[in-house]
């Protein structure tokens, strides 16, 4: 690669530490469903928080193995669900292709849009110091974002402000869906902290969350006018424009606190 400095114009040779972007192939029970374009690291937490926001799977227990293959063309994470399950993802199994952008390629009618049932808890208050907190010390936990500067990141805080788990991906969707995971592993309970994430706030965004029961998020950008309509639905705190200084509330503002109240 080439840096070219504008005053003098000089060209020199340089370089960087790019960040990864792979193709990988959800399978489950040897039947393809999707192939997503992913960071390929914590792959595993991927597949159990793909497998929850797709409605795949309610809870980690229905999961009992992920591997991870590497293949010609990329990767295949194989995700053996309980048969039951299997089953019944099987019969309303549905083709989606590189589902990095929109949120709904391969959905055939408006109706099919996902909306994930409210399983907010209604009794989690945080205070604005706390998500102060949050944001603070998230720029020290994204390993990847620091070196690379082409990825988003999500991050769990617990409701003192204390960063708990980060997960990176150049997918926004993607790295939600790998904290999602990773809390569902770990058996978090939702109710013990909030959402914080690094890009855009879409309606898919706001609809992850609700799947995961998580009642607050903070986004680093602004949302969009379907994430709001929908975290009004869901009764879930969303935050956004997260600043040092300040912080938009768009909905559920009765969760917030002062540190004096």
């Amino acid at each position: 690669m080439l840096v070219v400095d504008y005053v003098g114009q000089q060209f020199r040779p340089g370089s960087r530490p790019l960040a990864v972007e792979a193709p990988v192939n959800l399978v489950y029970g040897s039947v393809p469903h999707a192939v997503m374009m992913a960071t390929p690291g914590d792959l595993e937490d991927f597949a159990y928080g793909f497998s929850l926001t797709e409605g795949i799977v309610e809870d980690a227990a229905e999961i009992r193995e992920v591997s991870v293959e590497a293949v010609e063309d990329g990767l295949r994470l194989l995700v053996e669900l309980a048969p039951g399950r299997l089953r019944e993802h099987l019969a309303r199994k549905r083709a989606i292709s590189g589902r990095t952008g929109c949120g709904v390629c391969g959905i055939e009618d408006l109706a099919a849009i996902p909306r994930a049932e409210t399983r907010l808890a209604p009794s989690v208050t945080v205070s604005v110091s706390a998500i102060a907190k949050a944001l603070a010390g998230l720029d020290a936990e994204q390993q990847l974002g620091a070196v690379t500067r082409a990825v988003h990141a999500a991050a769990w805080a617990r409701l003192d402000g204390t960063i708990h788990v980060v997960r990176e991906d150049v997918g926004r969707h993607n790295a939600l869906d790998k904290l999602i995971g990773a809390l569902m592993r770990d058996g978090t309970d939702p109710a013990t902290g909030f959402l914080l994430i690094t890009s855009r706030c879409s309606f898919e965004m706001v609809e992850k969350a609700a799947r995961l029961g998580a009642a607050i998020v903070v986004a680093i950008s602004a949302p969009t006018s379907l994430a709001i309509e929908r975290a009004t639905a869901h009764g879930l705190t969303l935050c956004a424009i997260a600043r040092s200084d300040s912080l938009t509330v768009f909905t559920g503002g009765e969760r917030l606190k002062r540190d004096s109240d």
